[in-house]
């Protein structure tokens, strides 16, 4: 199976990721959510809700925008775990991180 994951900081310049599942180990949806909770505590990322629940869209969202456009630029390690995690968190083939929409579809 084939994956894509587009994190778009602004519409002019989005970042596109593209990788199989035997491009390497994949996430079990447990273990993407554990490192989406990791990343959020390393970012020191807020809850956007009043209340402060965070839903698990909040979570793809601040951790990337946390994380700032220059490491998804670099394309490095830490894109490539993302990306995957992403995926596995959400159960889906293709994702848009919009963070300056603050949408993920």
């Amino acid at each position: 199976m084939s994956y894509t994951v587009i994190v778009s900081f602004s519409r002019d310049h989005p970042f596109e990721f593209r990788f199989l599942d035997s491009d390497s180990a994949l996430f079990t949806q447990e273990a993407a959510h554990q490192w989406l909770d990791q990343e959020w505590e390393n970012l020191g990322c807020e809850p956007t809700n009043p209340v402060g629940k965070v839903l698990r869209l909040d979570k793809v969202l601040l951790v990337a925008k946390e994380a700032g456009e220059k490491r998804f630029a670099e394309n490095g390690d830490w894109a490539r775990r993302y990306v995957r995690a992403v995926v596995a968190a959400l159960g889906r083939d293709t994702v848009h991180v919009n963070v300056a929409e603050h949408e993920v579809g």
